[in-house]
């Protein structure tokens, strides 16, 4: 029997309002480290988003090192499959891919396509052993960038050269693949109806997602998926899941129960996939909950000063307190408000880190942004939030069209991509342009 651990979406190096998960992604690290103890697994699929940017810290690197090394020291025989996400830079990812690899760690974040010359399909299909023998043949597919597909169906149909990338990949699987032996993939993508986050996930493919999980065939094993942060199985498929993030991202992920999937292979057929859940170690509260209207300001202060007492950390100790949102019903802005929240925290249990004004006629959405709290950061809005709300104020209310939406996805994931891309950005506010029928400037 083949054994693998599935996990996704570290995003090393995050912030979560200006708030650092450093000591989060630590803890989280060294429990996986005895997840790997515990289950004894013959390799690790880590699907894309290590990093939470294309220019991670020194930290979050040494972080990622740190880790591979340990593991790697408590398993000389654990192999370590690395996939870039399309918060990671391929060519910073696989700069020491040739020296990593020599310790049994493969990191493909890129297919290094060369106009005019075949994939290095060698590259991407790696052997996966069990006892000594071929157990199973994984199609390592990273995430992928308009250089990484065909260019004759990039520009028409970017959704024919995905399916023809992945067609080609598994095809040299497949002839690789002797009987008995299991068939894996990868994937770093949205496939329709899986449940994506409201604020931390940006649609990728170009804004796509019209992907189906028919890209993958049924004699695949297990599809090993990255970029949704939540945990799931996706078109009632128990082996084409997301792994989802281990740490809460955004706000709206606080219920998220966050994990890593230890898979069992038998012959050439899942025989378990079984989540591991994540310890949480810093909580995250929403008041009032979600599925309650913005308290007024008046309800706020009171529930705040009834949390539980907890004197901030000693010098040098992480602060573990949760981390807080609160949402108000307001039917103005009204100077010194965040400062009379602050105070009403001041001992507490909780670190405020988002605080968000709810005009009572349309309780159910943010007021614009030019009409929120006054002391309000950007910090706490994520760039589509701020389109949303600037594109709302300007037309009366009403949101973007898709195409609009899909072409600011465009330009902010051409923005976010490292410099060899760079001209993407003039052809996404081009095409904001012709959709807009102005000067997207």
């Amino acid at each position: 029997m083949l054994r693998l651990v599935h996990t996704s979406d570290w995003h090393l190096g995050h912030a979560l309002h200006g708030v650092a998960r450093d000591h989060e992604h630590a803890r989280f690290l060294a429990w996986l480290e005895q997840v790997l103890v515990e289950e004894r697994p013959h390799a690790l699929l880590i699907t894309g988003d290590v990093f939470d940017t294309a220019t991670p810290s020194a930290a979050a690197e040494r972080a990622l090192f740190d880790f591979l090394a340990r593991a790697r020291a408590a398993d000389p025989a654990l192999v370590i499959i690395i996939l870039g996400g399309n918060h990671d830079s391929a060519p910073r990812l696989e700069a020491p891919a040739s020296l990593l690899r020599a310790l049994g760690v493969h990191v493909v974040a890129s297919l290094r396509r060369r106009p005019g010359q075949p994939l290095d399909l060698e590259r991407l299909v790696v052997p996966l052993r069990a006892g000594g023998e071929v157990a199973a043949w994984l199609a390592v597919v990273p995430f992928l960038r308009p250089a990484d597909l065909p260019p004759a169906h990039v520009a028409q149909d970017p959704l024919a050269a995905v399916r023809a990338v992945y067609d080609e990949v598994l095809a040299h699987a497949r002839a690789r693949r002797a009987p008995g032996q299991a068939l894996l993939a990868t994937g770093h993508l949205t496939l329709t109806g899986a449940e994506a986050s409201a604020e931390s996930e940006r649609p990728v493919l170009g804004g796509l997602t019209a992907l189906t999980d028919d890209l993958f065939a049924p004699d695949l094993a297990y599809v090993a998926l990255g970029h949704l942060h939540r945990a799931q199985a996706v078109g009632g498929r128990e082996g084409v899941r997301y792994a989802g993030s281990p740490i809460p991202l955004s706000m709206t992920e606080a219920g998220y129960a966050h994990q890593v999937v230890v898979v069992d292979v038998e012959g050439e057929r899942l025989a378990a996939a079984r989540p591991r859940l994540v310890p949480r170690t810093v909580d995250l509260l929403r008041l009032p909950a979600p599925d309650e209207p913005p308290a007024t300001v008046d309800e706020a202060l009171a529930r705040l000063c009834a949390l539980p007492d907890d004197a901030p950390p000693a010098p040098g100790q992480p602060d573990v307190r949760p981390l807080l949102e609160v949402r108000l019903a307001a039917p103005a802005p009204e100077p010194g408000l965040r400062r009379r929240v602050e105070e009403a925290l001041a001992g507490k249990a909780a670190r405020l880190v988002k605080l968000t004004l709810v005009a009572p006629e349309a309780t159910t959405a943010p007021r614009a942004l030019a009409d929120a709290a006054p002391q309000a950061r950007l910090t706490d809005l994520s760039p589509r939030e701020v389109f949303e709300r600037c594109w709302s104020k300007e037309h009366q209310g009403a949101p973007p069209p898709d195409d609009v939406a899909r072409a600011f996805d465009d330009l902010l994931a051409a923005v976010q991509r490292p410099a060899p891309e760079a001209s993407a950005p003039t052809r996404a506010v081009d095409r904001i342009a012709a959709l807009t029928g102005g000067d997207a400037a």
